[in-house]
């Protein structure tokens, strides 16, 4: 995937970090950024489905997904390509998805979907084309985990043309190579003029030699049709963004070799012709104890949307301010939750104008084997995603901190700073008296006070 984990959830929890908030109700600790709540794919027609993009517009969207299969048959093993419009109501808001149309050749491996800005219905995606050989086995799997993250050497950057996109009619046409690499590529967008394409491409001798996946950054140029490596740093760096200005990417990489993904923005290094060839400066923006991915700008370009596993062992969205300058080190960068269900959310991206938050979350699986789907919900022009949690926020998660029936609870919550802080009386119970708790912008809390502390 573009913004594929490097592993599995790993135990990152410390002491004096609460349990997750995910037990209080969602969509209220959710409002003060996110409201409108709209599930678009369901296990009816997709076993699961994820990574899903805004065409230009904000009217369709690209995923991929695995399709039901009939009962008694095993679901598809490989990902395939969809787009789909989605449905408005009189008064303009989501509701829901219309048809999806498959745009990958059957039976082949696809991930990584993107809009052409200035040309309706053309896509891309990295695609095998083919079905992937026996070959193409998988390039990271963490222990015996039944995570799986397969690196295709067949895979290219492919484009084809949804003609119902562009006002016509008529079947899509097979995929064909934008160019061809050895080794793996994927994980590619376009800018915003739609002459430069990022990518990733994984390097099988790198790889060999460090003992795990190597993926460098690169940018190519239609134009041109000259490739030029931007981030060639050992270890896995891919998932490439270009901001909105056109002048940095965002990323991840595995760079440390621990297991766990930091966040990086660079500044790119221009010819004379405005041809990116390179990085002018990168820009740590995580360095902690999380699995940090899949980060995707703002419009704005004030903060980074990113999915974190956090203190709780689940992954969430989070927003991480860009000072201007990027003077700040990342622990003194304002980290704030968005998610609070149970489950996976992850994957987060805007729409253009950033009216539109979408991702990919496990929070209403029923399940037996607990799949993704994908969710949609307004934005909330005033709200101040750097700013201090709400007070409901802060409120709930300080109830999961104590740990006991919220209505054996009396307390009142006061902003310090970023922080909440929460004085409370628990009337009985494993904490009967006082307690007090700090809830941090990024929804970690610490119950600093009380029986059990």
């Amino acid at each position: 995937m573009r913004r594929s984990i490097i592993g599995t959830v790993l135990a990152l929890g410390a002491a004096g970090m609460s349990a997750s908030a995910s037990g209080q109700p969602w969509k209220a600790i959710e409002s003060p950024l996110l409201v409108g709540h709209v599930q678009l794919t369901f296990p009816e027609q997709f076993f699961k489905a994820g990574e899903a993009y805004f065409d230009p517009t904000g009217e369709w969207i690209i995923f991929q997904a695995i399709p039901t299969p009939a009962e008694g048959v095993e679901p598809d093993e490989h990902y395939s390509m969809y787009v789909a419009p989605l449905e408005r109501d009189a008064g303009g808001g989501v509701t829901g998805l219309g048809e999806a149309t498959l745009v990958s050749t059957p039976g082949s491996g696809n991930t990584c979907g993107w809009f052409h800005p200035t040309e309706p219905g053309v896509v891309l995606f990295g695609s095998t084309i083919d079905p992937p050989t026996t070959e193409d086995v998988p390039g990271y799997q963490k222990d015996k985990s039944t995570y799986l993250w397969s690196f295709p050497p067949g895979m290219d950057v492919v484009s084809t043309v949804v003609p119902a996109m562009a006002g016509g009619s008529g079947a899509v046409a097979q995929a064909k190579a934008l160019f061809t690499r050895p080794g793996y590529d994927a994980e590619s967008s376009w800018s915003a003029d739609g002459r430069f394409i990022l990518y990733a491409n994984v390097d099988a001798a790198k790889s060999a030699a460090q003992g795990r996946p190597d993926a460098d950054i690169f940018v190519y140029d239609t134009e041109t049709e000259e490739h030029h490596p931007l981030v060639v740093a050992p270890g896995y760096d891919g998932g490439p963004f270009f901001s909105p200005d056109g002048k940095s990417i965002c990323y991840r990489s595995d760079r440390a070799g621990n297991d766990l993904l930091q966040l990086y923005v660079s500044e790119l290094k221009f010819d004379e012709h405005g041809v990116p060839i390179g990085v002018a400066a990168e820009h740590e923006i995580t360095r902690n104890r999380w699995v940090n991915w899949a980060p995707f700008f703002h419009p704005s370009g004030k903060f980074l949307i990113f999915t974190g596993s956090g203190p709780y062992h689940e992954y969430d969205v989070y927003a991480i301010e860009l000072d201007k300058g990027f003077e700040k080190e990342p622990a003194e960068r304002i980290m704030r939750r968005v998610t609070f269900a149970g489950g996976f959310d992850g994957l987060p991206v805007f729409n253009a104008d950033g009216s539109l938050m979408m991702w990919t979350s496990q929070r209403t699986s029923t399940s037996k084997v607990v799949k993704s789907q994908l969710w949609i919900a307004r934005v909330d022009a005033d709200a101040d995603w750097i700013g201090p949690l709400s007070e409901s926020q802060a409120i709930a998660i300080a109830h999961a901190a104590i740990a006991e029936d919220p209505n054996r609870i009396v307390g009142e919550a006061r902003l310090q700073g970023e922080n909440w802080h929460y004085e409370a009386t628990v009337m009985g119970g494993n904490h009967a008296g006082p307690v007090s708790v700090i809830v941090r912008p990024d929804g970690t809390s610490e119950l600093i006070q009380g029986d059990g502390s």
